[in-house]
C-alpha cells in the first residue's frame, strides 16, 4: 500500500466563525492566519512567520475543524494525514513516503495535516525491527519538519502530548490547547446546530462536561428520536 492512499483531500470550506474557540485559541488562530497573508512584508523585516502548529487537548474539542478552518481562510489546500493509520497499516517504506508528501505539500503551498500525532512516538513493536523502522520515522519527520517551505503550514495534532518526543515537541511554533468547552461555550454551540429545527425541538434537555462532538452526537440523536416519535404518530 503507499500512503498516499491513507491522504484525505478533502476540499469542502470550513470559515473560521463556524469553529467554536475560546477567546485565546480564537487571537491565537487569527494572528497565525494574518501572518501568513502579510508573508511577503513580514519577511522583507526578516521576521519569519509561524507555520508548524501543534493542536492538543481533548478529542472532539475542534482540533480537526481549527486546521481545516485555517486552510480555508488562507485559500490553501489540506492534506490530511491519520499517523494511526500509517503505523497500523505497517506500510513499507513509510519514511520515503513521508518525505515525499511533505514534498507535495511544500510544492502545493499547502497545509499538511497530521492528526494521532502521538502514534509515532509509540514503538510499533517489540522486534527490533519494527523499533528501528520507529527510530528512522521520528528522524525522517524531525528533518522534514525543520526544512519545511514557509509558505506552506504544518498542523499536528494529539490528544496526548505528554508522550510525544520532546525533540519533535521543540519543532514546533505555536502551540494550541484544546480543552473541553464551557457550559456557556456548549451552549452557544446547541443554539447553532438546533437553529434549523422546529422550536419545541430546540428545547430539548442540554448536556454539559463533555465535546462539541459528543455534544453533537447526543443533541441529534435524541432530535431524531422526537422527530420519529412524530412521523410514527402520524401513521
Amino acid at each position: 500500500m503507499n500512503l498516499f492512499d491513507l491522504i484525505i483531500n478533502d476540499k469542502e470550506p470550513v470559515l473560521l466563525d463556524d469553529v467554536f474557540l475560546d477567546k485565546e485559541n480564537k487571537i491565537a488562530i487569527e494572528q497565525l492566519i494574518k501572518e501568513h497573508r502579510f508573508i511577503d512584508q513580514l519577511s522583507a523585516y526578516g521576521l519569519p512567520v509561524n507555520n508548524k502548529i501543534m493542536l492538543h487537548g481533548a478529542s472532539g474539542c475542534g482540533k480537526t475543524t481549527a486546521a481545516k478552518a485555517i486552510a480555508t481562510a488562507l485559500n490553501k489546500p489540506i492534506l490530511i494525514l491519520n499517523l494511526a493509520n500509517v503505523i497500523n497499516a505497517r506500510i513499507g517504506e513509510t519514511s520515503q513516503n513521508m518525505k515525499m508528501i511533505f514534498e507535495k505539500a511544500g510544492r502545493d503551498k499547502a497545509v499538511l495535516f497530521l492528526d494521532e500525532f502521538d502514534q509515532i512516538g509509540k514503538a510499533r513493536g517489540n522486534d527490533d525491527k519494527d523499533v528501528g523502522e520507529m527510530r528512522r520515522l521520528v528522524n525522517t519527520i524531525i528533518q522534514l519538519i525543520d526544512y519545511y517551505p514557509n509558505n506552506a503550514l504544518l498542523i499536528c495534532a494529539t490528544n496526548h502530548p505528554e508522550i510525544v518526543d520532546i525533540a519533535l515537541l521543540r519543532r514546533f511554533q505555536l502551540s494550541i490547547s484544546f480543552e473541553l468547552p464551557s457550559a456557556e461555550m456548549l451552549d452557544a454551540y446547541y443554539d447553532k446546530i438546533l437553529a434549523p429545527f422546529p422550536e419545541h425541538l430546540r428545547t430539548i434537555p442540554r448536556r454539559y462536561g463533555f465535546s462539541y462532538a459528543e455534544a453533537k452526537d447526543y443533541a441529534f440523536t435524541l432530535v431524531k428520536s422526537l422527530l420519529i416519535k412524530e412521523l410514527e404518530a402520524q401513521i
